[in-house]
Parts: C-alpha cells; sequence; structure tokens
C-alpha cells in the first residue's frame, strides 16, 4: 500500500513535469515559426566593380543584408560575368538572375520615354540631383509608359551630364569637326549636329579603341578618367553638358511576390536612398577624378566662350525638340515628362 504523501508528491511532479514539457514544445514551436526564411539574391551588373553603378550595387547589397539582420544575402556579379549590358533586363524577365541593372541607352527602343531624360542635352545638373528626379519620375508615370512593366524597380540614377574628352583641344566646332568620337547609344545625332563621326562603343571596348587610335575622344562622365584609365589616352575635357546615362536597377516580378513583407519595405525603403547616394557618390568622386587626371596626366578642361556655347546650344535644341516630338508620336507623354523632370530639378536644387 502505497501511503498518501508519497502518492500525492508523485502526482505533483507528474504534473510539473507535463507542464515543463508542453511549455518547452510550445517554446520550440514558437522559435521555429520566428525563425525568418534564409532568402539569397544574385544581382547582375554589366560594367567592372570600380564603376559609380557597382559600387552603388555592393553599399545596397550590405545595407540590405544589414537590415534584414542577416536574413537577405546577395550575391553580386559585376563586370558582364553573368549578362552583359545587350541582355540584362530580358535576363531578369527570365529568372537568369534576380536583379539586374544596366543602362536603359543600350536599348533606346524599350525604353523611349525614360530615357529622355538621359538624352536631351543642355541641362545644367549635377548626378544626385539628376538621380533623385529620375527616381520620381519613375515612380510617377505607369510602367506601361516608361517601359518597366514586369519588373519592380530596385532603384535609378543618372550619371552626370556626359561631357566631350579628347585627345586634342576642343573648343570650337571646327576644332570638333570630323573627329571620330565614341558615344553612348544616345548621343549619336549629338556628336553629328556638332560634326563629330560617332562611333558606337561600350564601355567594355571604349579603352582599346581609343588606346589603338579608332576613336580620337569620347562622350561620358569625367569620373571614367580615374575609374578606367581613359586619362591614359585623351587629354582635354571640353565643358558643355551632353547627353547622360539613365541607370535602371530591375527585379524579376515573380521574385519580388514571393518575398516577405519585411524584405519587401526594406528594398522599398532603399531605393530613393540609393538614387540619392550613387548621385552624391559620383559629384563627389568625379572631382577627386578630375584632380587626379590633371596632376597624373596633365588632363586640362577647357570652357567655351559665351558666344560659342551659344552656337552649340543653336545646333542641338532643335535636336531635343526633335526627340519629344519622336517619343510623343508613340503616344507617350514626352513633354509632360520633360516638364516635370524639370520641376523637380528645380526643387532638388
Amino acid at each position: 500500500m502505497i501511503n498518501k504523501p508519497l502518492q500525492l508528491l508523485k502526482k505533483t511532479y507528474s504534473q510539473q513535469w507535463k507542464l515543463r514539457v508542453g511549455v518547452g514544445c510550445a517554446g520550440l514551436l514558437f522559435s521555429a515559426c520566428t525563425i525568418a526564411e534564409e532568402i539569397n539574391l544574385n544581382y547582375a551588373f554589366f560594367a567592372p566593380a570600380q564603376t559609380f553603378p557597382a559600387v552603388q550595387m555592393e553599399r545596397w547589397a550590405t545595407l540590405l543584408n544589414e537590415r534584414t539582420d542577416g536574413q537577405v544575402s546577395v550575391n553580386t556579379f559585376p563586370g558582364g560575368t553573368l549578362l552583359s549590358a545587350s541582355n540584362m533586363y530580358d535576363g531578369v524577365l527570365n529568372g537568369v538572375v534576380d536583379i539586374g541593372l544596366s543602362a536603359t541607352s543600350y536599348e533606346p527602343g524599350r525604353f523611349p520615354l525614360i530615357n529622355l531624360v538621359g538624352s536631351i542635352t543642355g541641362i545644367e545638373v549635377n548626378s544626385r540631383v539628376a538621380s533623385q528626379a529620375l527616381f520620381d519620375l519613375i515612380g510617377e508615370f505607369p510602367a506601361e509608359e516608361t517601359g518597366l512593366e514586369g519588373f519592380k524597380v530596385i532603384t535609378a540614377f543618372t550619371s552626370e551630364p556626359g561631357y566631350l574628352h579628347t585627345q586634342a583641344p576642343v573648343t570650337s566646332l571646327e576644332q570638333f569637326e570630323a573627329q571620330e568620337i565614341r558615344v553612348p547609344g544616345d548621343s549619336t545625332a549629338v556628336v553629328q549636329a556638332l560634326g563629330g563621326i560617332p562611333v558606337g562603343l561600350t564601355q567594355s571596348e571604349t579603352g582599346e579603341a581609343l588606346q589603338a587610335g579608332i576613336v580620337s575622344g569620347y562622350v561620358g562622365s569625367r569620373e571614367t578618367l580615374m575609374d578606367l584609365q581613359y586619362a591614359r589616352n585623351v587629354s582635354y575635357v571640353t565643358d558643355y553638358p551632353l547627353t547622360n546615362v539613365v541607370f535602371v536597377a530591375v527585379m524579376n516580378q515573380q521574385r519580388w511576390d514571393s518575398l516577405p513583407d519585411n524584405v519587401k519595405q526594406e528594398i522599398d525603403a532603399l531605393g530613393a536612398e540609393m538614387a540619392s547616394f550613387a548621385g552624391g557618390y559620383l559629384d563627389e568622386h568625379i572631382q577627386e577624378s578630375l584632380a587626379w587626371a590633371a596632376d597624373k596626366y596633365d588632363v586640362e578642361q577647357l570652357t567655351l566662350e559665351d558666344s560659342e556655347a551659344q552656337r552649340w546650344s543653336d545646333l542641338l535644341q532643335p535636336l531635343n525638340e526633335d526627340k519629344l516630338n519622336d517619343v510623343a508620336s508613340k503616344g507617350l507623354p514626352a513633354f509632360e515628362l520633360y516638364d516635370r523632370y524639370l520641376e523637380l530639378i528645380n526643387e532638388y536644387q
């Protein structure tokens, strides 16, 4: 016969054990439910890692990892190791990578409206202001009009206006005449109007073309003097703003839809922040590049006389009007976007 105190003790111990086991299991279940799903994203870009868009890409990857407490890891692939400029956006659509960053000017037929931000000449604006304005425009105009349907836009930014970099000094139209100049896609007509001979080359082809004498200069942002070592092959920069380059980073829409809400919130929050960062970084880096090029290779900046600058503007203004009319003829709000772009520039300046 079991005495009552011993029986009561066993019953009490049994109840406590069951309670502890129950609490322990519930705790394990709660912990399992709160462990965040680990996410890996692949992010591709066509240009080398030292270029400013790739610097932006690496910073975005780091910040997203930090702000999701390590939940999201981003594998970056600069330098065209996964996709080139010509197939970046299709590669994202087809799921080759989760995110791709490219210049929209490499596919002018695909992005006629948003490319106006890059192809209109004569606008005195730095990269930070232009980038902030561009990001806002993409948010304000429907994706069906900007050519970005089927994508989730991660961020967007621009270079500074392109400037003429040459081996011989150019301070007049006469000095520019018949020079063969490397151009991004939207600068072809600009160089032609000023009397030069445009040569369409990607950045990866430009260095060899300069070195081999295939071209005598290029139109581009001035950080390339240092980042891509073009200062070794050009000696002058003519201070007149031509076209710039629009960069848009996009995610595969299905991949975006699969992400948890907390990750989506962090990515959305980084959009405008990275547009401002990329532009600001470039503006500061350009000054560093110009100083470096002048010190190491004696690269000079040339200023046009006011009357000469007016001659250039008189030749280029009809091109601006033609571009706007051409895009408008496609049923797109070209003039509305251009006017809004100028408004945003004034606001951010």
